[in-house]
């Protein structure tokens, strides 16, 4: 996949430097690959339901 460079604004740059920062990375490229990839994950995990708890259903087998 190609690198693609994006341009942040100060309130940006500030959000995404607190992230890296906390997270150990080196670059604010990485920090907003980070968000990106999280966000992803998390809204993966709201679609397809997972964590949910899982109950055993019981009843007659036709």
């Amino acid at each position: 996949m190609p690198e693609q460079t994006i341009e942040f604004d100060e309130q940006t740059a500030a959000v995404l430097d607190a992230v890296r920062e906390r997270e150990g990375l080196e670059s604010r490229q990485q920090a907003a690959e980070f968000l990106l990839r999280t966000s992803i994950r998390e809204s993966n995990a709201r679609l397809t339901g997972r964590g949910r708890a899982l109950y055993q259903v019981t009843g007659e087998r036709h």
